[in-house]
């Protein structure tokens, strides 16, 4: 399975309050070409490594669903690499 082409990645950092808990802020990018994808954070693990958070809605039952995701730990981890690599040479976020 070929990695999808991450593009037009733009962040916005989280407050200052946020990062304590390992949220350094949000990106959206197309993937593609063809779909916009907003509102994943960016996460710096306990273990210090950097991670991507694919938005999810809460139903009433409190559980968690994927609006979107990737589907294997392959996919998720080249989508990851695209999208730090072009925050760090953008100054937009520290490593």
């Amino acid at each position: 399975m070929m990695t999808p082409r991450v593009t037009d990645i733009a962040f916005k950092a989280a407050p200052r309050a946020m990062e304590a808990r390992g949220l350094l802020g949000w990106v959206r990018f197309t993937l593609d070409g063809r779909y916009g994808v907003d509102g994943v954070g960016v996460r710096r693990t306990a273990s210090g490594r950097l991670a991507l958070a694919f938005p999810e809605r809460i139903d009433g039952h409190g559980r968690a669903h994927s609006v979107l995701r990737p589907l294997d730990v392959a996919t998720r981890r080249g989508i990851e690499v695209q999208v730090f690599d072009a925050l760090a040479r953008d100054g937009g976020l520290a490593s």
